[in-house]
C-alpha cells in the first residue's frame, strides 16, 4: 500500500469516528426526549481499504453508560488514526527532502 493509501485509510477512520461521536452525543442529548429512537453507528469496511460508519436506528431504551463508553472508544480510535495520518505526512516530507537533494 502506498503512503497516500495509508493516509486515506487513516482519514476515513477519523471521519468514521467523528460520526460515532455525533451519534453518541445525539443519543445522550435526546435520552429523555419522548419518541426519540436511539441511533447506532456501526463500522463497515470500504472497497478501498478504509472504513465508514453506517448510522441506523435501534429500538432499545436510553443507555447513557453505553453511549459514554462509545465516546471514549471513538476518541481513542480517532487519536490512533490521527497518529497514522501524521506519520504518513512525515514520510512524505522525508521523501520530498530526499528528492530535492
Amino acid at each position: 500500500m502506498s503512503i497516500s493509501g495509508v493516509m486515506n485509510t487513516a482519514l476515513s477512520g477519523m471521519l468514521a469516528q467523528t460520526t460515532r461521536v455525533s451519534v453518541a452525543a445525539s443519543n445522550v442529548a435526546n435520552s429523555s426526549t419522548p419518541g426519540y429512537s436511539r441511533l447506532n453507528a456501526s463500522l463497515q469496511t470500504t472497497g478501498s481499504g478504509g472504513v465508514q460508519a453506517a448510522v441506523s436506528p435501534i429500538s432499545t431504551d436510553a443507555d447513557p453508560a453505553s453511549d459514554l463508553t462509545d465516546l471514549v472508544e471513538a476518541e481513542q480510535s480517532y487519536k490512533a488514526n490521527a497518529v497514522v495520518f501524521e506519520t504518513g505526512a512525515d514520510l512524505w516530507d522525508v521523501l520530498m527532502s530526499i528528492k530535492r537533494d
